[in-house]
C-alpha cells in the first residue's frame, strides 16, 4: 500500500475547515430566519440581520460542496484501502472533530441555562439553542459512528443515509435563505441610500459650523464652498449613481431643510438603526428639517 498519508491529511483538514464553515453558516441562516419571524420586545435590532444572512448564504454556497466532496474522496480511499483504518491521521482528526462538536454542545447548554437565569428565555432563544444542538449532534453522531466502523471496504448504508440526508438538510437551509435574504439589487440600493444619509448628516454639520462662525445660515451651498473655516466638499452631496444632489433650502433665519431622493424605506433591513433619529424616510423624495445645535430649543431637547 502506497503512502497516501499527506493526501488524506489534506482531505481531512480541508473537510474539517469546510465543515466548520458549513455548520456555522447553516446556524447563522436559521438564526436570522428565526429573528425575522419572531419579534422580541427587548431586542432593538430585530430587522438588522441581512448582513449576517448574506454571509451565511455565501459561506454555505462555497463550503458545502467542498465538504461533501472531501467526505466522498475519504470514504472512497478507505474502501480502496488507500488509507489504513488505524491511521493516525484518520483517528486524530476524527476525534478532534468530535471534540469540537462536544465543546459546542457544552457551550450551548451553558448558554441556555445562563439565558434562563438572566430572564432571557424566549421562544427565539429556545429555537436558536435547539438549532445549535441539532447541528452539533448530527456532526458528532456521524463521526462517532464513522470512527467505530470495522469493515471500511464495503459501502455502509448508515453512512449513505447520513451523507444524502445532510445534503438534503443543507439544500433546504440554502433554499429557505433565498426567500429571506435581500437581492443584490436591493442591497446595493440600501448601500447607496446609506451614503446619501451619511452625506446629509455631514452637510448638516457643515451648516452648523458656518452658522457658528457667521451667526447666520448660508443662502446657498456656494457660500460654504468659499469659506476656509468650514469643511464642505461639494462632490460629497452628489449621488454618484443617479447624479442627483442633496438640496439645501433656507426657510427662515434659523430654519432650513435638506432634501434628497432615496431608493428604499428606512424601516427595512439594516437601516432600522436610524428609526426615530429624525431622519426616517420613504422611497422617493424626502425633506428633513435641519437642526442648529446652538439653538436653545435644540439644546433643551437634547438635555430632556
Amino acid at each position: 500500500m502506497k503512502n497516501n498519508n499527506p493526501k488524506y491529511a489534506f482531505y481531512y483538514l480541508l473537510s474539517l475547515v469546510s465543515l466548520i464553515f458549513m455548520a456555522i453558516s447553516s446556524a447563522m441562516i436559521i438564526f436570522q430566519i428565526i429573528n425575522k419571524n419572531i419579534f422580541d420586545a427587548l431586542s432593538n435590532y430585530s430587522g438588522a440581520y441581512d448582513g449576517q444572512m448574506r454571509f451565511g448564504v455565501s459561506a454555505l454556497l462555497i463550503s458545502a460542496p467542498i465538504f461533501f466532496l472531501m467526505v466522498r474522496l475519504i470514504n472512497k480511499g478507505l474502501r480502496k484501502n488507500e488509507l489504513d483504518d488505524n491511521s493516525g491521521i484518520r483517528r486524530w482528526l476524527t476525534y478532534f472533530i468530535l471534540f469540537v462538536s462536544a465543546v459546542i454542545i457544552l457551550g450551548s447548554l451553558i448558554g441556555v441555562i445562563n439565558s434562563f437565569l438572566s430572564g432571557g428565555m424566549t421562544l427565539k432563544s429556545v429555537l436558536q439553542f435547539v438549532t445549535v444542538i441539532l447541528i452539533s449532534v448530527l456532526v458528532f453522531s456521524f463521526y462517532l459512528y464513522d470512527i467505530k466502523r470495522e469493515d471500511l471496504t464495503r459501502r455502509d448504508p448508515v453512512l449513505k443515509i447520513f451523507f444524502w440526508g445532510s445534503i438534503a438538510l443543507v439544500a433546504v437551509v440554502f433554499v429557505s435563505a433565498l426567500f429571506f435574504v435581500e437581492s443584490p439589487k436591493v442591497a446595493r440600493e440600501k448601500k447607496a441610500d446609506q451614503i446619501v444619509l451619511n452625506n446629509i448628516y455631514s452637510l448638516e454639520n457643515s451648516i452648523n459650523s458656518y452658522y457658528d462662525i457667521n451667526k447666520a445660515l448660508p443662502d446657498n451651498l456656494d457660500e460654504m464652498s468659499g469659506n476656509a473655516n468650514v469643511y464642505f466638499d461639494k462632490k460629497s452631496i452628489i449621488d454618484q449613481e443617479s447624479g442627483e444632489s442633496i438640496e439645501y433650502r433656507k426657510i427662515g433665519e434659523k430654519d432650513f431643510e435638506l432634501c434628497a431622493t432615496f431608493r428604499t424605506d428606512s424601516n427595512t433591513g439594516d437601516q432600522t438603526y436610524y428609526i426615530g433619529t429624525g431622519k426616517d424616510y420613504k422611497k422617493g423624495w424626502n425633506c428633513f428639517k435641519g437642526n442648529l445645535w446652538s439653538d436653545p430649543k435644540i439644546l433643551e431637547k437634547n438635555i430632556d
